[in-house]
């Protein structure tokens, strides 16, 4: 399965009011596996950054004037992504902007029509209800590193999102064994046998009388249907039933 963990950073919160998308993250997963290949572009918006957003992610808009515009980076993205599942952490907030992108160009595209979404903070809120469920807070309940985590970027944030989804989701498949790993791990299964025979205890007098009157009780109390009570013929009987 192909997965691709999504992020994107904006020039303010709404593409209603004309808001652009400036940075576009991805890491690509392969049955769970993080693979290396990865897709990232810095974008020029053609217009002003709020300061809010310049705060979040440290972007101003004359560090990207020379960036390529959206229409010029997305029939590569959409390449990239192809039909695999979208991973992103408040999905709608991503792919609402990069649907707007795709109008803006003049693609009737819808990404959740092209592909799955797949939103990590629904899954979170899911799996610890009532609790801080920022990617941030996340990466602390599953030990993910985040260090260098000091302004938000898109595919610093896409790569921290897949630690945390795998780990959210039982961890990183492992494929295969190594030699030593896969000799060790039969070894495990196998069957020790012990070298000394094994020491049968019998009952005593006192327990055997003890046990029959269990029996007795027992099946008096069942109306007879206490099966170790049973001769041992009407057991074969009724086992052969």
């Amino acid at each position: 399965m192909r997965q691709i963990i999504l992020d994107t950073e904006t020039t303010g919160l709404e593409p209603s009011l004309g808001h652009r998308v400036i940075e576009i993250g991805c890491v690509e997963l392969i049955n769970r596996r993080v693979t290396g290949d990865t897709f990232h572009r810095y974008l020029n918006p053609e217009r002003d950054i709020d300061d809010s957003a310049i705060a979040v992610h440290g972007l101003s808009r004359a560090d990207l004037a020379g960036q390529p515009k959206f229409a010029e980076v997305v029939d590569e993205l959409l390449e990239f992504v192809g039909e695999a599942e979208l991973v992103a952490h408040n999905a709608s907030f991503d792919v609402g902007f990069l649907d707007a992108e795709f109008a803006r160009c003049g693609r009737r595209l819808k990404l959740a029509e092209r592909c799955h979404v797949l939103d990590t903070l629904v899954l979170a809120r899911e799996m610890h209800p009532g609790q801080r469920n920022s990617l941030d807070a996340l990466c602390k309940r599953y030990n993910v590193d985040n260090s260098r985590r000091e302004l938000h970027g898109a595919l610093l944030d896409a790569r921290i999102l897949a630690d945390v989804y795998l780990a959210m989701t039982g961890g990183q498949a492992t494929l295969e064994l190594s030699g030593s790993a896969a000799r060790a791990a039969g070894e495990a299964r196998k069957a020790v046998r012990p070298t000394a025979p094994l020491k049968v205890l019998a009952a005593n007098p006192g327990e055997v009388h003890a046990h029959e009157q269990m029996l007795a009780l027992i099946g008096k109390s069942s109306g007879g249907r206490c099966l170790w009570g049973a001769p041992e013929a009407q057991v074969r009987k009724d086992g052969a039933n």
